[in-house]
């Protein structure tokens, strides 16, 4: 897997990632949704230079241009629901790509820390040989991408696979890359060290669906 550890590179991304965190902040839904939807915009401008391109001629009102403009068939898988205002991010700048969606949770069937990952959902088109991009804002244990993944390869195989994530822990970002295939992108704005011991990154941000949409039952 190669790893691209945005967050590495001071820019304007540290402002963004630290609002989504700061506890103050974030009580403000709006405006937490809104932060991810950027984080999102800037790991598109980021992946999109990997894309492929080629050489289109541009008519303006004075002549021509030649313009080298990325022809990959984009598809943005995200997951529900914490992965949407992600998805919309990514959606800003791949205007043009087809969307799709799944769902996955954690259930403790024991009521306890244990859990196992349940996928119920999943609306897409087709997805052979284009280019997925799979979206989760948060990489904790790595369990739930990986459950997703399994899902989504019954319906059809990407010719490129792109997972896109706001913060992630090593640990999950490990896992991952030890059960998805070599050529597989992790775009990742920013790398935590630790999980607790229900499995949550710290310091994280907390529950990222919780944030941008409200406490679920």
């Amino acid at each position: 897997m190669k790893i691209h550890h945005i967050g590495e590179n001071n820019s304007v991304l540290n402002t963004f990632i630290s609002e989504i965190r700061d506890h103050k902040i974030q009580k403000d839904s709006l405006r937490f949704r809104r932060n991810i939807e950027r984080i999102g915009e800037v790991l598109s401008y980021e992946l999109s230079k990997g894309l492929s391109y080629s050489g289109v001629d541009v008519e303006t009102p004075l002549g021509k241009k030649n313009v080298q403009l990325p022809y990959n068939d984009l598809v943005l898988c995200s997951i529900l629901r914490a992965g949407l205002p992600l998805h919309q991010g990514l959606l800003n700048y791949f205007d043009k790509a087809e969307n799709a969606f799944i769902s996955a949770y954690r259930h403790h069937p024991k009521d306890n820390a244990e859990f196992e990952i349940v996928v119920e959902y999943f609306a897409s088109p087709k997805i052979d040989n284009k280019t997925l991009l799979l979206a989760d804002p948060m990489l904790a244990t790595g369990q739930s991408l990986v459950a997703v993944y399994e899902a989504i390869k019954k319906h059809g195989t990407p010719k490129e696979l792109h997972i896109v994530v706001v913060i992630g822990s090593k640990e999950g970002v490990d896992f991952i890359e030890k059960n998805f295939p070599e050529n597989t992108h992790l775009w990742i704005a920013t790398i935590d060290d630790e999980l607790n011991s229900k499995g949550y990154i710290v310091p994280g941000l907390g529950d990222a669906g919780d944030l941008a949409f409200g406490e679920k039952l």
